[in-house]
This record gives C-alpha cells, structure tokens and sequence, in this order.
C-alpha cells in the first residue's frame, strides 16, 4: 500500500468572481446616483390643484398625553377638551381609519383620562387605547 509523502498546494480562494460583483454594484450606484440628480435638475412646471387630499393612509394612531395637573397634550400643543374634540374630528374627517391613545401621568386623577377618552368618543373615534407600563415586580403586582 503506497503512502502519500508529498503534500499537494493548499487549496487557495478565486478572487476573481468577487471583485467583478463589487466593481459591478460599483457601477450600479455611480450610475444611479447620476440619475437622481439629472431627474431633480430638470426644469419642470408641475401642475397646481385647488384641494390637496392625502395620497397615503393617514397616521395609524394619534397620541393625547394627559398631564399630572390635568392638562391636554395633542401634537405637543396644549389644548382644551372642546379644543381636542374639535381636532380629532377633523383628523377623523379626513381619516376615518385613525386611533388614539391615551397616556395619562400615573400620579395624575384619572378623571382627566376620563374626560380625554370622552372627548374622543365625541370626536367620533372608536378606536381608542391607554397606555400602561408593566410593573417591576416579578408577579405583575407592585407593593407598597
């Protein structure tokens, strides 16, 4: 049985293939970026509307933030309830799909997120959630 004394070459890695894909992609991005900026570079007029509608859905869901002292923040304006009934329904208006949630300060009286959940309701929104944070107790349940 003859036994195999010489050592054959280490195999080795073709480069060759790899670097054509990178100058290729290369390539690609050079000539793209090269038509972006001749696309925006053209002098063109474009057309004008009377009303501007949304093209995309709306914002999935709109945030009310219920202050300690019992103000309302929508969009980080400070509002009043009727204040926030008035512009959730225009939201809801242009939007029928939209939501809200309400976050209200835990040491806060939760009569305010009452009132805020129903200038919602009057607003016409049915979709409404609070937000919460979980406790830091290993059964849910904190204890004082």
């Amino acid at each position: 049985m003859p036994l195999k004394t010489i050592q054959d070459d280490p195999p080795s890695i073709n480069l060759t293939p790899l670097i054509d894909v990178v100058f290729n992609l290369i390539i690609f991005f050079m000539v793209t970026t090269t038509f972006g900026e001749w696309e925006s570079s053209m002098a063109v007029k474009v057309p004008q509307v009377k009303q501007a509608g949304a093209l995309a859905p709306g914002p999935e869901k709109r945030v009310v933030n219920v202050l300690r002292d019992g103000r309302v923040v929508l969009d980080r304006d400070i509002v009043s309830l009727p204040e926030l009934t008035q512009r959730l329904a225009t939201v809801k208006q242009r939007y029928s799909d939209i939501s809200v949630v309400v976050r209200g300060d835990a040491d806060g009286a939760f009569q305010n997120v009452a009132s805020v959940l129903s200038a919602c309701r009057e607003a016409g929104i049915s979709d409404m959630g609070i937000s919460v944070r979980l406790a830091q107790g290993s059964d849910g349940i904190q204890s004082r």
